[in-house]
Order: structure tokens, then sequence, then C-alpha cells
């Protein structure tokens, strides 16, 4: 470990390695969402070694990136992690849920640590009182948790999130009693002399380590130190090369003959590859794997086993193989590509709307040409879009932890499933739909999900159930939040409206009644607490997808749960829309929003009091809106032909837009307008149309709310 550190620190003179950082960041991340994930699958009482290689890999990769780049404090953190779940693969120590529950807490370190390198974090996290509890665990020793800490660990079981329950009389890993030993402990010589301070150090920072004192030394550039302590020559040498490299720390045991004593030559490979890395480890060379897999072990049974072969070494070069498939690319250049598509694509839209002046007979290579130019812009659009697409499971695995934690607070045990992870959405959408999926889950698991005694006296089962699915419908996402809890209570409802000031007949329907918890400042729980009953959830996520283009609805049923159902778009770059016309300018529709169309006579139209119009449709009375008035559209001629009202719905109602004439349906780049120019009433955003005009896109939503008033 130390070598490694110290080649990291001489490239650094040649290499600016600052260049890396980022990909290292985004690697490390990427294996503690990977090593979070299995350890909460983990089943401790039938843990598989491919799941514990696994888990040990991803720590591995971390410390070794890590330790390149010269961040000690996240390599020393990863290196404890590191011994521990080495023995645990090697079968000499069982899992736990201690280390479980320790493992993950050392996940959420290792994310600050990171944040702080990367300039995101104030402070450092401080890791002593982790690191301690990781040794302890390590020497088979049952680790005290933090007094902080309410709750006990919950039992970590594959997908199954449990509340605290006292656990049942389990096997100790109790490790053979080591004998305490006198080593003396020759560092240097060293450059920098106060790098030995740093092993002195270790001592005084982890407990049970044992007891160190300097010794007299003749030499300025070497420290001399007697210790006592239990732990074996490898141990310490793991240990020691943070601060100092292996080969100028040479240990001595006072009790051993002198040639028995631990040099650097004895303890590294001939061909020096070994930078302080564990057996099976990726890159430890072929004849110590060939070793280790005739070594024996004592199990924690006491009897002797082979020990297993190290699965990585055959299973790493896969990975590696994917790796080299794939390629690390900015969003930024991404974007830059889809908005230069989008042009092409307007373009394209402007030639082809020229080329229908063209006489057929004269220009067919010409209009040949065009047509394939629009199928393959089509098909470049499609393909160019596919790339910001990333599958659901990016936001699905970030909730497993957070609903256990959640679960183990409110003494619930809930199951969490999910469905339809390689749904594919936009990564932009994906980004901010994070927080309202969050807040809908603990809204699910704090309101909907019934404690256990309670559930046993319904007759359910003792495990609540909240299932998250994702699938496509049409040009939209469709996600669902389902629990199988207690689901809404109208009365509550409508008695909490009441006393809030909200309007709330008992005429209201079931949908209306269940609307109401997207009311600002509305809740349901009777006490406030630091998980919910300040009324701040429901209603930021109504508006957050709204925001986005999408709709929420709720479905209940008292006594077998709750359905929110989220309908979104799958891109906010380009959309289907429909292209109506008023007088000389032209609108878009989203096409999703789009119900149908009929023609009417202007006798059709009712006015009631204050000038409010209604149209009749199907024995229902729907509300008109003038896009003429709304967009005070000037008018130079009249036209005497009929209005042509189109029925667009948003959030659960529908109202009709009059128009002059329905142009066609076409897909259209959507241009951010409140950024090139300023925030629009009634418009979400702009487009160019193929004759080089301007059209703004309607935001059906805000015309809806506009007709209740």
């Amino acid at each position: 470990m130390g070598e490694m550190m110290n080649e990291g620190q001489s490239l650094a003179n040649d290499i600016d390695l600052s260049q890396f950082y980022q990909i290292f960041f985004e690697e490390a991340g990427e294996n503690l969402d990977q090593m979070e994930q299995m350890l909460l699958a983990l089943d401790v009482e039938k843990a598989d070694d491919e799941e514990l290689n696994a888990i040990f890999r991803c720590a591995h990769s971390i410390k070794g990136g890590a330790a390149t780049f010269g961040f000690a404090d996240v390599a020393e953190l990863t290196h404890q992690m590191e011994s521990l779940l080495d023995k645990l693969r090697r079968h000499e120590l069982n899992p736990t849920a201690a280390m479980v529950d320790v493992l993950l807490e050392s996940s959420d370190a290792l994310r600050l640590q990171l944040a702080h390198h990367q300039g995101r974090g104030n402070d450092t996290p401080a890791t002593g009182d982790l690191v301690a509890r990781i040794y302890t665990l390590a020497n088979g020793e049952d680790a005290v948790a933090p007094v902080a800490e309410a709750a006990a660990p919950v039992v970590a079981a594959p997908v199954v999130v449990e509340a605290p329950t006292p656990a049942p009389a389990r096997v100790i890993n109790k490790p053979v009693v080591k004998a305490t030993r006198e080593l003396e402990i020759h560092i240097g010589p060293l450059d920098n002399v106060a790098q030995a301070d740093g092993v002195a150090e270790l001592f005084r920072d982890i407990p049970g380590l044992g007891t160190i004192e300097p010794l007299p030394c003749d030499q300025a550039d070497k420290r001399v130190y007697r210790a006592t302590t239990t732990s074996s020559d490898a141990d310490l040498m793991d240990l020691f090369t943070f601060h100092v490299s292996k080969e100028e720390i040479r240990i001595v045991d006072c009790a051993a003959p002198a040639d028995e004593v631990a040099a650097p030559a004895a303890m590294a490979p001939a061909d020096g590859q070994d930078f302080g890395f564990f057996d099976g480890a990726p890159g430890v060379p072929a004849h110590a794997i060939a070793a280790a897999a005739q070594a024996t072990i004592t199990a924690p049974d006491g009897t002797d086993k082979p020990a297993a072969a190290p699965k990585a070494d055959a299973r790493a070069a896969a990975p590696a193989a994917m790796e080299s498939s794939t390629l690390r690319v900015s969003v930024s250049k991404v974007d830059q590509l889809i908005n230069l598509v989008g042009e092409l694509v307007i373009t394209q839209a402007m030639l082809a709307q020229k080329s229908r002046e063209l006489d057929d007979g004269a220009n067919q290579p010409l209009l040949a040409g065009l047509a394939d130019l629009d199928r393959n812009t089509r098909d470049l659009q499609e393909a160019v879009m596919s790339i910001r697409m990333i599958p659901m499971s990016v936001v699905f695995n970030r909730f497993p932890r957070m609903l256990r934690d959640l679960a183990s607070k409110l003494g619930k045990k809930v199951e969490l499933v999910t469905q339809g992870e390689s749904t594919e959405l936009d990564k932009g959408l994906v980004e901010k739909i994070t927080d309202p999926l969050t807040h809908l889950i603990r809204n699910s698991c704090d309101h909907g999900i019934e404690m256990p005694e309670d559930r046993r006296a319904k007759g359910k089962t003792e495990h609540g159930t909240i299932t998250l699915s994702a699938t496509h419908e049409g040009g939209s996402i469709l996600i669902e939040v389902r629990d199988d809890g207690k689901g809404l209570n109208r009365e509550k409802l409508l008695s909490k409206a009441r006393e809030k000031g909200i309007d709330a007949p008992d005429s209201m329907t079931d949908t209306e009644v269940w609307n109401l918890i997207f009311a600002p400042g509305f809740s349901t729980a009777d006490q406030v607490t630091d998980v919910s009953g300040r009324g701040v959830g429901m209603d930021v996520v109504k508006k957050n997808i709204t925001a986005l283009n999408g709709t929420v609805e709720i479905d209940s049923a008292e006594g077998y749960g709750m359905r929110v159902s989220v309908r979104l778009p799958l891109t906010l770059a380009i959309m289907d829309g429909m292209s109506v016309r008023v007088s000389d300018e032209v609108y878009i529709l989203p096409l999703s929003s789009v119900i149908e169309s009929f023609q009417i006579k202007p006798t059709d139209i009712n006015t009631l009091a204050q000038g409010a119009q209604v149209v009749k449709v199907r024995d229902e009375y729907m509300p008109v809106i003038e896009l003429e008035r709304v967009f005070q559209v000037p008018r130079f001629e009249h036209s005497g032909a009929s209005p042509i009202m189109v029925v667009v719905e948003a959030d659960g109602q529908r109202v009709a837009l009059m128009v002059d004439e329905l142009l066609g349906q076409q897909q259209v780049v959507i241009k951010n307008l409140e950024s090139n120019y300023r925030r629009v009433p009634n418009v979400s955003g702009a487009t160019i149309l193929g004759d080089g005009k301007v059209a703004l896109i309607l935001d059906t939503s805000s015309l809806v709310r506009r007709s209740r008033h």
C-alpha cells in the first residue's frame, strides 16, 4: 500500500494527475453505489462467496485509486474495510448484521470524504471511531455501536427491510487467542524522518493495537521503536505502509532467533509486484494464487478446510472487456450534439416545405434525395436522443438504503419491490424525478404501511410491501408507487381540509378528496416528526412533476393501500406536437395533451356570467378558451370559416381551445424561452418551424388552471 502511494506521488511530479480526478470520483461513486446495493441484498445467514468477492473488489478498486491520487484518508478507511471483507471472503469470520451496518456507515463516510476532495464538502468526517469498530469486528469481537444511535441495527436480508428486533442466539466468531509479542521496529533511512512519527501515532489511534515507545538511535535518518502487540507482522506492515514505504521498515521479534528476523526482502515477492494488497485481489501474480489455492484455513467451527480459490480473477477479466467497449463522454458534449441535431431537423423541415413547391416530374431525383434525408434525419435524431436515455435503475437503486433506514427508525417491516428498472428516461428528467419519488416512498412507509402488530391484527403479513414500477406508454413514461398499507381515509381527509380552511363539501368525488393531500401545508400526521407532519412533501411532488410537463394521479382503497401514478414525457428536448393556426400565428400543442378536435358553429358556444364561455360536448359542458384573446392576436381580416375546438387535458380536467385551423402533427425541437428571452405566461417553450418562423409551445396545464378562474 505504501509503495503504491509513493509511486503515485512520484508520478505526480511528472504528470498532472488532477486531470484524472473527475474520472476517479465518478468510478468511486459507481463502486460505492454497487457496494451499497450488494450489502443491502446480502443474506448474512447464507452469504455467497461471489457476493463477498464482489463487495471486496469494490472496496479494493476505491482504495487503489485513492492511493494513486494521494487521498490518504479514503485509502486508509477502504483499507480497513478491505481487511474485514478479506476475512469474510476467506471464511475466517462469519458475516453479521453489525458488520453490514458498519460497512454501510463506512460507505457514507467515504462519500463525505470524496465530496470534501471534490470541494463540495466543508469538513472531512472523523473516522476514528469507525476504523476502531471495523478493526474490532475484523478481530472477531463484537463492536459497540455509537451511543447516538437509538435503534439497533436492522438485520440485512435480500430486499426485505425489517425493524430492529432482538436477534436470535448466534455463533460469535472467536479467533485464536494470539500471544503478546515484543518487537523492535526499525524505520529508515528516510529523507523526511518525521514520516516515522505516523507509525507511532497508529498505536495511539487504533484501540487494541498495543503500545509503543521510542528507543535511542545513533543515525539521524532512522527511528527505532519497541512495541508490544498481538498483531502479526503482516497486519502491522499493512498499517505502517500508509506512512512509510515497505522497504524502509524492518520488524524484529525480540524473542525470535536472528535468522527469523522479518525483513522487507522476506515479505515482498521477488518480482516486486505486491503492493500490499490481499491475496486474490486484482493484479496478484498467478503463482501467489496457485499457492493460495493449496493452502488450508481454520474455519470458525475449528475444522481445517481448503481455502477457496479466489474467483475474482476469472471474473475480473469480464468487466475489463466490457470497459473497453464503453467511452466516458461529458454531458455537455452530448447536449451540444443534440442541439446540432435539432438544428439539422429544423433545416430538413425547411427543405421539405420548400420541396412542395417543386414540380414532381422535373425534380424526381431531388425529391427522392430529400425523402432519404428525411428518413435518415429522423433515424439520426432517435439515435442521438437515445444517448441521453438512461435506465430507471439509476433512480430505483437509491431507495433500498433509504427505506431500510426509515423502516428501522419507524419500527416497521417493509419490503421494496422494483419493476421495470430497464425502462429508459432522459437524463435530465431522471435527475429531477428523484426528489419527488423520494417523497412518495417516504410517504408510503410513514403514512401507508402499518406497524407489524397492526398488520397482524388485520390479517396481513408483518411485512408491508412498497412497489416501485416504471413502464413506457406511448410517448410517455408511467411511474407508479404502490403500497399495501391502510390507504387513505376519506373522512379524515375532509376533516383535516376543513381544519385548514379548505372548502371541502361532502359532495366531492373520491379523486377530488385524494387530491387534497397535494394542498400546501396539508398533512394527515397527528404530530410533527423529523420524518413527516409539516405538510411540505406532497405539494412539492405536485409542483415538481407539473414543472416537468407531467401529471400525478392518486387511487386508494381504505384498508388495502394506495397507488400514486406519475406520467412524464420521455424527453424534454424533442416532442410530438399538434400545429394550430390562430389568424396568422402558429402555436404548438403537446400531442400527449390533445384528446380530440371538432368543428362547431358560433351559435354552439354559450356565454355564462362574467363572460365565461362553455361548449356542449356529448352531454358535458366544457370551458372554452379563445387563444385569440389569451395572446391578443391581431386579426387583419375576418374569416367566414367555422372555428375549430381542440380538446386538451391537464391535471385531470379538460378544456376546449378555439383555433382557426389544424395544420397537422409534427416533431418539434423544444427551445427554452425563459433562458433566451423571458418567462411568458401560458407558454412552456418555443420551436422553429420549417419556414424559419418561431412558434410558441403552449402550456396546457397553465391554460386549464386559467379556465378555473
